[in-house]
């Protein structure tokens, strides 16, 4: 293909789109995230995933799970581990079985403020996507995204 070939560039187009989409998605969320409860959008993805582990096997996940989860990579995950630690709202600790494993745990402070954010997310995220409806180049990938399944989501406690 050359970089004038139409598939070739509707390919682009759709990138570009989908990183629109992403973008305020993720702005609109993060400011609501910020001023409701002093969360960032990669915090509260973080507490949200570790608050689904449980305690039978494959429960509880290893960092790099953890960093594929939230889209980070594993130094920046284990970097706001220790961030969220640092506020009280995760703790870490030796795996029993292996004591070269860490696990992270979400802290009670932590289950409750993210109890009190979901509402929060729930409805920035609502509202990007309504406001991203509304532009035509965007409404197809708002129509996917709102039809998409749950992709494998950890069990929650």
């Amino acid at each position: 293909m050359t970089a004038t070939d139409p598939a070739l560039t509707a390919l682009a187009n759709g990138w570009a789109a989908l990183s629109v989409l992403h973008g305020r998605i993720e702005a609109h969320v993060e400011r609501a995230l910020q001023s409701g409860h002093e969360l960032s959008v990669r915090e509260y993805a973080l507490l949200d995933v570790l608050s689904r582990q449980h305690d039978g096997v494959g429960g509880h996940l290893q960092m790099k799970q953890v960093a594929d989860a939230v889209v980070l990579s594993q130094s920046a995950t284990t970097r706001l581990v220790t961030r969220l630690e640092d506020r009280g709202l995760l703790a870490r600790y030796l795996c029993p079985t292996d004591r070269r494993g860490i696990y992270t745990d979400v802290s009670e402070a932590g289950l409750r403020l993210l109890q009190e954010a979901r509402p929060t997310n729930d409805a920035a995220l609502r509202e990007a996507l309504d406001q991203a409806a509304k532009n035509p180049e965007l409404a197809p990938l708002v129509k996917a995204v709102e039809g998409m399944p749950n992709p494998g989501a950890v069990p929650a406690r």
